[in-house]
């Protein structure tokens, strides 16, 4: 029997920002790795974004298709060509955004009709699409670009009564039940949460449509977070496969920049001796807190690379964000990189011994599978979840002290804050303990027989997915 005949085909669907697209087509990789046609569902500006990165891939054998929808940014009151997440600046323009992905189920309706895949993996923020799977007789997995702690603290939250529970945003909460006694204050709770909102009421959709999906695929892997994966399969009741790190499957997109500046910069430096400073692709800092963390790095006295998201100025000392004369007396030192930089070969890099993150996911758990201890600095969404992972529950990573849940914007931190939390992860006896703990967990990430190669192996069997590739 010709077995491509036999082939089964999975549709992925992630929601349009890099931090949902990158472990997306890391997850592609996987399934074509075993034999299954994959594709992927996006829209054309996304893509572009990572056209290299899945041709890539299908030049390595792995089968990944695509298909583009339409978004329908004018129709929602977005500018033209506003189709990626990190480029709405204020809160109605994110429920804007949001209203424009539900208006893409007609479009992907008549892609399942078309395809017909066996299975729809499909982004958390797209709530619709489990009844939308359901429709052609096929499961909906929701995939989490999180982890498990986060996914039970989002989950407790959202069925919290928070007027008879917070009585004020200074003082703590207790979130009950978890296996361990998590705090957060009352500010790092968003306030869209504390009150019915339309964003309330959308997340509360998600995790009403996450129970009637067929499960969910997570970001992480078991020996990272073993309480809260039982917690989030047992007490939760919700199915789940860990089969992360995933980002260990797009290490191909790194493979031409061995030549990099920094990469060249970080071989003369002894090892564990630079922090590496970096805030991801969302966090936009003022000019002002930009200022403090050039103070900061240059009182602590340690070498670093600093990644910023600002071109270059065509003029002489007219970067307002930097100190006069800053990098001339940090040179040799510190590096300022503006843009984009290679993050997993930096972090992997012998001479990184510290990272300075806003604890998104995908930083965190690069920096996991790197064995380096982090200074946290979170500033919304998952983020906040994620430094109670690092600092209380692994030990690995002291936070700067942010307080504040502020999506567009962030909690300013002043230099000798700064300056103080860089210097306790690289100096000290602290900072080798922590080192010592990181570099363990760096040892227990996905490789073929862990826990994320069996729990990935289980999904395929148990959804009857026809691989050819060897089991």
């Amino acid at each position: 029997m010709d077995t491509k005949a036999k082939q089964s085909h999975i549709f992925l669907f992630p929601y349009m920002a890099p931090g949902h697209m990158i472990p997306t087509i890391a997850m592609a990789k996987l399934f074509a790795s075993r034999g299954i046609k994959t594709t992927l569902i996006s829209t054309p500006q996304n893509i572009a974004f990572f056209f290299k990165t899945i041709e890539r891939s299908k030049d390595s054998g792995f089968e990944i298709g695509v298909l583009l929808l339409k978004f329908p940014s004018v129709e929602v009151g977005l500018p033209e060509g506003c189709e990626c997440g990190h480029m709405v600046e204020t809160l109605e323009e994110l429920q804007k955004f949001l209203k424009a992905t539900s208006l893409l189920d007609q479009q992907l309706e008549k892609l399942l009709e078309e395809h017909q895949p066996n299975c729809l993996v499909a982004d958390n923020c797209f709530p619709w699409t489990t009844d939308l799977a359901a429709k052609f007789g096929i499961p909906r997995l929701v995939f989490h670009g999180i982890n498990f702690i986060s996914l039970c603290i989002s989950w407790h939250l959202i069925n919290m009564d928070f007027s008879a529970l917070l009585k004020s945003d200074s003082e703590p909460l207790v979130i009950p039940d978890l296996p361990d006694e998590i705090k957060l204050a009352g500010t790092q709770i968003p306030n869209f949460l504390k009150q019915e909102t339309e964003l309330r009421k959308f997340l509360e959709s998600t995790a009403e449509t996450e129970r009637r999906s067929y499960g969910v695929i997570v970001n992480s892997f078991y020996e990272l977070e073993p309480a809260y994966a039982d917690h989030y399969r047992k007490f939760l009741g919700i199915k789940a496969w860990h089969i992360g790190p995933t980002f260990l499957y797009n290490k191909d997109t790194y493979v031409s920049l061995d030549e990099h500046e920094c990469l060249k910069w970080l071989n003369s430096k002894t090892p564990n001796s630079v922090v590496y400073v970096s805030f991801g692709s969302v966090i936009k800092f003022d000019d002002a807190q930009l200022l403090e963390i050039a103070l900061g790095l240059e009182a602590s006295g340690q070498q670093f690379i600093w990644v910023v998201k600002k071109e270059k100025s065509d003029e002489e000392n007219k970067e307002d964000w930097l100190p006069e004369g800053f990098e001339k007396r940090v040179e040799g030192r510190g590096l300022v990189i503006r843009g984009w930089a290679p993050q997993v070969p930096i972090l992997e890099h012998q001479a990184v011994g510290g990272f300075a993150t806003h604890c998104g996911w995908n930083s965190v758990i690069e920096a996991v599978s790197a064995g380096v201890p982090m200074a946290t600095w979170p500033a919304f969404s998952d983020q906040f979840y994620n430094e109670k992972l690092v600092t209380q529950i692994l030990g690995i990573g002291i936070g700067v002290g942010v307080q504040k849940w502020e999506r567009f914007g962030g909690e300013k931190v002043g230099k000798r804050n700064i300056e103080k939390v860089v210097t306790q992860i690289m100096v000290g006896e602290k900072a080798k303990e922590m080192t010592s703990r990181a570099k363990r967990l760096e040892e227990m990430g996905f490789e073929e027989g862990g826990s994320s190669y069996k729990d990935l192996n289980d999904l395929i069997q148990e959804l009857g997915l026809y691989s050819t590739a060897p089991n």
